[in-house]
């Protein structure tokens, strides 16, 4: 009887023990069960702005106020991005009737580093018949009507106090102080202009409104955003049918849902060109980093760099104009000025250079160039 006492003692401690540590595996493990799927995609941030708000009406309609419907299609969009994108967190600059200030919205998307910024608003014009969306990208205004638009959007800053010291002596009232936007180099034009035209299609195509194209003006919310930044005007409360549409559960659904239709297109492009793809990676096994393919001299052959701003107009090749990076190119392309940090010969290269200046430029992408000139990636890497 001891010989099976003893064994039952040691089979009752090693069942002890294997409990203990199948306890301490599991709160080991735990953390790493519960969370995502780490993947190749990264997790983008998306802060939607609500226009006005607070003692700020906005615009005034016949039956509505601005403020309210801004706040009510900005937060139906957010609802359908963080339901439908799992990679994408939604922030918003305000969700009540509060009055945030424009230097304020853009800080807070600055401070959160966010990836896009939104800003939601409607529209107002003496001329009742006109309706229609259009969405806008920082730049100078082309045209007086662009002006008076953006000028209307900047006045708000004249409820703020000491408005004068906060902008600078900024004048939104005066034509003179918009002078300064014909200087200003936008880094994030080309992919602001990208997910405005998005916002456009998915207005005129999935909610079916008239599209008033995508337009460009100095306003201040997007002049001080450091991230691809767009202001949508959903419509016009000046028009009785619109203003009727805007306020309905079914005219903010739709406007929301082809707000996240466009997010999601944009964020799905973004991500395929800058994740770099297994059969992407076996191809460039065959681009060797120190061989020159047969009939092609060493200026002939490709490099891979990785384009981090587009401008309309040249930039000095200075670190101070590109957050600290040295090794920054110009290539002049379709009558813009392209600017590509890193030159390497081999595409596997260039994508760990992206990795690495991914928290300076989110948006980055790789490019093949030769002889200064931007050539299909594909072609560079089917290269031999």
């Amino acid at each position: 009887m001891g010989s099976d006492f003893k064994n039952v003692k040691e089979r009752t401690n090693y069942i002890k023990a294997s409990r203990l540590i199948s306890v301490i595996l599991l709160a080991v493990m735990l953390p790493f069960l519960l969370s995502p799927v780490s993947g190749s995609e990264r997790k983008w941030v998306v802060v939607i702005d609500p226009g006005h708000g607070g003692k700020d009406p906005g615009a005034l309609g016949a039956i509505s106020k601005e403020k309210n419907i801004n706040l009510a299609i900005a937060l139906k969009a957010g609802n359908y991005i963080e339901q439908n994108l799992k990679n994408v967190e939604v922030l918003y600059t305000r969700k009540t009737d509060v009055f945030p200030a424009l230097y304020e919205r853009a800080e807070f998307a600055n401070k959160n580093k966010a990836d896009l910024f939104i800003s939601i608003h409607a529209n107002a014009i003496s001329k009742k018949t006109i309706k229609g969306t259009e969405t806008w990208i920082m730049g100078l205004a082309k045209d007086e009507q662009n002006l008076e638009v953006a000028m209307k959007e900047n006045e708000v800053i004249l409820l703020e106090d000491d408005f004068s010291t906060k902008y600078e002596g900024f004048d939104p009232k005066s034509p003179e102080s918009y002078i300064m936007f014909t200087i200003m180099q936008n880094t994030y034009r080309e992919q602001s202009l990208y997910l405005a035209t998005n916002i456009q299609n998915q207005f005129k195509n999935r909610a079916g409104r008239v599209d008033l194209g995508v337009k460009q003006a100095g306003f201040l919310v997007l002049y001080m955003t450091s991230m691809p930044s767009v202001l949508i005007e959903t419509g016009f409360l000046t028009n009785p049918e619109e203003e009727k549409y805007l306020n309905s559960k079914e005219g903010q659904d739709y406007l929301a849902s082809a707000i996240y239709r466009a997010v999601r297109d944009y964020i799905n492009e973004i991500d395929k060109k800058t994740n770099t793809s297994s059969s992407a990676q076996e191809k460039t096994a065959s681009v060797r980093s120190t061989a020159v393919p047969e009939g092609v001299s060493p200026d002939d052959r490709p490099r891979f760099m990785v384009q981090i701003a587009t401008s309309a107009s040249k930039r000095p090749l200075t670190p101070a104009n590109f957050n600290g990076l040295q090794d920054v190119f110009e290539i002049e392309s379709d009558n813009q000025f392209k600017y590509a940090a890193g030159s390497f010969e081999n595409y596997s290269l260039a994508a760990e250079y992206r990795k690495k200046i991914e928290s300076l430029y989110p948006d980055a992408f790789i490019i093949a160039v030769r002889n200064n000139k931007i050539l299909p990636l594909q072609d560079a890497l089917n290269l031999k």
